[in-house]
């Protein structure tokens, strides 16, 4: 079994609990054991599009990783958490609340290449110890500013008046690494108040949607009535912005085996080599050189 399940997941489930329900669910529907990994970490506190690699899609998770995000999140103006989410502690008080003329100006500066600090609470590495880890001890963490962009920045609703705002609620369009926290943290400030997040759902990751998401109930029932199948997408779904590229048997035990392959036109760049209907490799073509970058143990058509 190799393809994607995409969870739309709950509200106070971590990432790798949502891997072990899948798991779960998996063997529950005589899948036997499988690979499974995630393509991108969601808070406990975030809902939405989470993709769950199974099987050799799990060699595509770094790929995904690396994907543009859509978040729709709201931002809560007067109080800033140590988290900054709802499920911190309150830090910062304002009695400021901005205009929706002046928050609209304000986006323009956030939109494009930024530099941001990603939270305290968050897992990044520093010396070898999760920050999160070390803000929860009560020691100092000093964030590193890194560079993301922001594609896009647009308001979906509000709370309160036009010239007073409670909180308002924005769609962003994100490269990776982009925390949704801080760009919230960051947007307060320059309003000349303090906030946090009080809502984050991710309604887009790479190729997938909320349109292909499934529920964990779903999932259960699908467990249940040993039908798992029918809820896989094929691996090939994490590679649709990639060019397809047709190669013979023998090219594709070439590939199998790691050789590189010359005189094949094809798109520069990345491709998708397939054998008929098979995934072979994700391969690279350079100065009419095609090598393989990621290789699928796949030697019969998928079930899916």
């Amino acid at each position: 079994m190799h393809g994607w399940i995409i969870l739309d997941k709950p509200h106070d489930l971590g990432s790798t609990q949502a891997v072990a329900a899948v798991k779960r669910a998996l063997r529950e529907s005589g899948a036997g054991k499988c690979k499974v990994g995630h393509g991108g970490t969601l808070d406990p506190l975030a809902t939405g599009v989470l993709p769950i690699a199974i099987g050799e899609a799990t060699k595509l998770a770094g790929r995904m990783l690396d994907s543009d995000k859509i978040y729709d999140f709201t931002i809560k103006f007067g109080e800033q958490t140590d988290t900054l989410d709802l499920e911190g502690k309150v830090i910062a008080h304002s009695d400021v609340r901005p205009t929706l003329a002046l928050l609209e100006a304000v986006l323009a500066r956030f939109t494009g290449g930024i530099e941001q600090a990603p939270p305290a609470y968050s897992a990044i590495l520093i010396d070898g110890q999760r920050a999160y880890d070390l803000a929860r001890k009560g020691q100092d963490v000093e964030m590193k500013l890194r560079s993301v962009t922001i594609h896009g920045l647009r308001v979906m609703g509000q709370e309160g008046a036009a010239d007073a705002l409670a909180a308002i609620t924005l769609t962003a369009h994100v490269s990776k690494g982009t925390y949704i926290r801080s760009l919230a943290r960051d947007i307060a400030i320059a309003l000349g108040t303090v906030g946090h997040v009080t809502m984050l759902r991710r309604v887009k990751a790479g190729p997938f949607t909320l349109d292909s998401a499934i529920s964990l109930d779903k999932l259960r029932d699908a467990a249940n009535e040993r039908a798992i199948g029918s809820l896989l997408l094929p691996l090939t779904a994490g590679l649709d912005d990639i060019p397809a590229l047709p190669v013979t048997p023998d090219q594709a035990t070439a590939l199998r085996q790691g050789k590189v392959l010359t005189g094949i036109a094809a798109t520069t760049g990345l491709n998708l080599a397939i054998e008929g209907e098979i995934p072979v490799a994700l391969v690279e073509m350079q100065d009419g050189e095609i090598r393989v970058v990621r290789g699928f143990n796949l030697m019969s058509k998928e079930d899916d």
